[in-house]
């Protein structure tokens, strides 16, 4: 992924489930990132020749007797090392300081007091700041030679370093976007740490992608699940680019797709770009595998298993096809299996990740799999994508499937498919399509009682569901306008027969994810 030359860092997993995103802070500071396993040996991290490593955080708590440790040896390499959160406790631990439970959990927003400036990741920092926490254990007491740099009420190690060993530790995460310092926290540890001078840019990961996927295929067929949206639209563009007629784009109705949506795909890539488009309508097959299924773990797997099946079904009709190609994202990775071998915690299947069979009968193609949402839409940019799919909100791979809690069926389909029609009109209408990362509608699994026209009804009811977000990985409820909502509801529940009650999700994730199932 990076090009020969490329100043690159280390970052060592812990298993956080943000660990992916760190690596694209690095990226976003234009310096290549390269993620290995907390089991990593200093000489194998040394063989990437990095300018600095990052140890990330982590689920366990490092004075747990089999918790993950780093490699004592790193920290002879001379190599500055930045701690986040597990990764600062657990050195503290390894070296005499001492690590407890905290009398509570922090999790949230807080505010850190920066109380000594020697420390030059503080450098640009104001004196106070808000950041996000997410732990349970404390450091209370520092190793011999470490300095305190930063604390809050609850952490009086918020922020440390250790100059003889090239140590700098914080207690928040400054990934995530709640942390409003967190891009200067990194580009402090990068440019007057590490001395980066940033010299990798997207077009270089363009270039070694296309480059990776010729060499791969050879001179072999790919077949591409193109669902339409931004993930496989971007893969799609970045494979012709690579392989040009060597590829065959599928687009399968699986009838869990949002209104007029297989006409707009249709519309949107048949005879386009030079690709070679292929539709499917197997609306019924999918329809008829979910009769009856209400958990979200084997609707994703049926889901998954079904569109390999079908693939397979379509590839036998095209010569010479070994490798199926997918639009696959870091969050459905990381959210689906341990990512790099890691001890991240698995959080859900997604239909192209774990939901795959283990046994295929095509090699997969994932040329994305290393990238956020925000990175493939830059990507798609620089490839010539056409604005109004880049900036498509996301959608997931087993449709409304995941998004109708309970049995999926055709009427619970179209009943959802229009009031979540109206949700994205009025959204687009009042301007605020762009502002949102994803917008959307769940069918809940419940009746409540109504009154319409002076008689009781007793039909279904719905949940909006708008967030903000930069990446996926975290995301705020996106404050909806009240007219606006109010302008929803009524539509909805005047327009959509079988739907009585609409209510606004307000959470955050985390703790919830963006999707309810």
């Amino acid at each position: 992924m990076a090009k020969a030359g490329s100043e690159t860092v280390v970052v060592v997993d812990f298993g956080s489930q943000l660990v992916q995103l760190i690596a694209r802070r690095v990226r976003s500071q234009n310096v290549f990132c390269r993620i290995v396993t907390s089991s990593a040996s200093a000489q194998e991290i040394a063989a990437h020749n990095p300018v600095g490593i990052i140890f990330s955080g982590g689920p366990r708590s490092c004075h747990e007797d089999d918790a993950p440790r780093p490699d004592e040896k790193i920290f002879e390499l001379g190599i500055p090392i930045l701690g986040i959160c597990y990764g600062s406790q657990v050195v503290c631990h390894m070296f005499g300081g001492r690590v407890e439970g905290a009398s509570s959990r922090q999790y949230g927003h807080t505010i850190v007091h920066v109380t000594d400036r020697g420390n030059p990741l503080v450098h640009s920092l104001p004196d106070s700041f808000r950041a996000w926490m997410s732990h349970g254990d404390t450091i209370y007491h520092l190793p011999e030679g470490m300095k305190q740099s930063a604390d809050t009420e609850t952490a009086p190690n918020a922020i440390v370093y250790w100059p003889e060993k090239r140590f700098y530790g914080v207690q928040f995460h400054p990934e995530v976007v709640h942390t409003d310092v967190g891009d200067s926290v990194f580009h402090n540890f990068l440019y007057e740490i590490c001395g980066c001078s940033g010299d990798w840019k997207m077009a270089d990961f363009i270039e070694t992608t296309v480059n990776k996927v010729r060499e791969v295929v050879g001179d072999s067929r790919v077949v591409l699940g193109l669902s339409g949206g931004v993930d496989s639209s971007v893969t799609a563009m970045l494979l012709a680019k690579a392989i040009g007629s060597q590829l065959s784009c599928i687009f399968v109705n699986n009838g869990l797709l949002r209104l007029k949506e297989e006409q707009e795909v249709q519309r949107n890539f048949s005879g386009k770009f030079g690709l070679d488009f292929h539709y499917v309508d197997a609306a019924d097959r999918f329809l008829h595998a979910l009769a009856g299924v209400t958990d979200p773990e084997v609707k994703r797997k049926r889901i998954g298993h079904l569109f390999i099946e079908i693939f397979d079904e379509e590839a036998s009709r095209i010569q010479n096809v070994k490798f199926l190609a997918q639009g696959t994202l870091y969050p459905d990775v990381i959210e689906s299996v341990a990512a790099h071998g890691g001890p991240t915690a698995k959080i859900k299947s997604h239909h192209n990740v774990g939901g795959l069979p283990e046994k295929m009968n095509l090699k997969l193609v994932e040329p994305l799999r290393e990238l956020f949402k925000d990175e493939v839409r830059e990507v798609g940019v620089k490839l010539g994508l056409p604005e109004h799919l880049v900036w498509r909100h996301p959608f997931p791979g087993p449709g409304l499937a995941v998004r109708i809690l309970g049995e999926v069926t055709k009427e619970r389909c179209d009943m959802l498919r229009k009031a979540d029609d109206i949700f994205i009109t009025e959204i687009k209408a009042a301007g605020l399509y762009r502002e949102i990362w994803q917008a959307f509608v769940v069918l809940l699994p419940v009746n409540a009682v109504g009154v319409m026209g002076d008689e009781r009804t007793y039909e279904n009811a719905v949940v909006l569901r708008a967030v903000e977000s930069r990446d996926g990985m975290t995301a705020d409820w996106f404050r909806m306008p009240q007219e606006v909502l109010n302008r929803i509801s009524n539509r909805i529940i005047n327009e959509v027969k079988g739907i009585n009650r609409v209510a606004y999700d307000i959470s955050s994730k985390p703790p919830a994810t963006i999707e309810w199932e």
